[in-house]
């Protein structure tokens, strides 16, 4: 990825509250380097406001695993326990490098579960809006009481 700065001075101009989200714009550009694509992982809408998060963690035990969620980052972090065994390879096609992988979780989005099964850990999320902010329909009334209005000629 080439130098690039994103100037977001426009956004500031005409708009408030925006900040948070230059920054997260700003810092997400910064961090991609080849090294932080490992684990390969996919993101899926599997329907309105779920989301699931899948990382290929080929050769982890759910014990070498650790989630957590802290200031609406997602952090999934692997390490390899050492069994003591020097192993000698011919060849080691199998990454078992110790790994943090970082997710910036959107307003209201919470983790639901995660699932490990055949190499493949299963993050389930969310989004819960809550009642206070959902759309609320206000009705339109119709008042019976009608003011006359006289005018100073007619007195």
């Amino acid at each position: 990825m080439s130098n690039f700065e994103l100037d977001l001075t426009p956004l500031y101009r005409h708009s408030v509250g925006f900040d948070q989200l230059a920054s997260l714009l700003r810092n997400s550009l910064r961090s991609e380097s080849p090294a932080s694509n490992y684990p390969p992982y996919n993101i899926e809408a599997v329907e309105e406001n779920h989301y699931q998060i899948t990382l290929a963690v080929a050769g982890f035990s759910q014990e070498e695993l650790d989630l957590q969620v802290e200031n609406g980052v997602l952090t999934v972090r692997g390490k390899k326990a050492d069994d003591g065994k020097a192993k000698q390879y011919l060849y080691q096609g199998i990454a078992g490098r110790s790994f943090e992988r970082k997710f910036n979780l959107a307003d209201h989005v919470e983790v639901k579960g995660a699932d490990l099964t055949h190499g493949l850990l299963t993050i389930s999320l969310v989004k819960e809006i809550p009642e206070a902010m959902k759309p609320k329909k206000i009705e339109i009334g119709q008042s019976d009481n009608v003011i006359e209005h006289k005018s100073r000629d007619a007195a």
